[in-house]
């Protein structure tokens, strides 16, 4: 395997805030968080008589200036003394706070980056199932999450009116979309 120049020169951090930290390895530049913290993405899907549904979550993102729409998701290991915690107990965590459910399972779909070119911070992605609504959800004191539940059937309609009112949409809802698509079209069969 042939790594390029960069690869060998040593890190350096260029600035640390609570949050964030600023690296340097030779020419690249990029961002990760402290203590390696990592997140936890959740694909719940609630099943009922009425149909598969997926919740979502809506809230406004400093970053971006606006608001976007999100599958459920939160950092492992953020709380103090927490640095041990799994994935999944944060997945349960997460869930019950942002969207009000508990899931009866939680499995570990393995870890993902989403933007690899520029953030070294990697993501748990797990499957929550056996949803039971507990409560309001809409996170900790300041967070004003709203939560959606959307029939599955009617994401992508859902996902274009979120889009044509200005929301942002966050690069893992694809993996929803994506897959609602190849099923329509069989792309996988052949």
């Amino acid at each position: 395997m042939t790594y390029p120049p960069d690869h060998d020169a040593p890190e350096e951090i260029r600035w640390q805030g609570d949050y964030i930290v600023a690296k340097q390895r030779g020419r690249w530049e990029y961002a990760s968080r402290p203590r390696n913290i990592r997140a936890a993405a959740i694909i719940a899907i609630d099943a009922s008589d009425s149909g598969a549904h997926v919740l979502l979550v809506e809230q406004y993102r400093v970053p971006l200036g606006r608001r976007c729409l999100e599958i459920p998701a939160g950092l492992v290991g953020d709380d103090d003394g927490a640095s041990d915690e799994s994935a999944i107990t944060a997945a349960h965590r997460e869930l019950e706070e942002e969207a009000g459910y508990r899931a009866a399972k939680i499995t570990d779909l393995g870890e993902f980056f989403s933007s690899p070119g520029m953030v070294s911070e990697g993501f748990s992605l797990l499957r929550a199932e056996g949803l039971t609504k507990v409560g309001d959800g809409g996170g900790v004191d300041g967070e004003d999450i709203t939560v959606h539940r959307v029939k599955l059937a009617e994401l992508a309609a859902f996902v274009d009116e979120k889009r044509a009112a200005g929301v942002a949409l966050d690069v893992r809802l694809a993996m929803l979309l994506m897959t609602q698509k190849i099923g329509e079209n069989g792309w996988l069969d052949g």
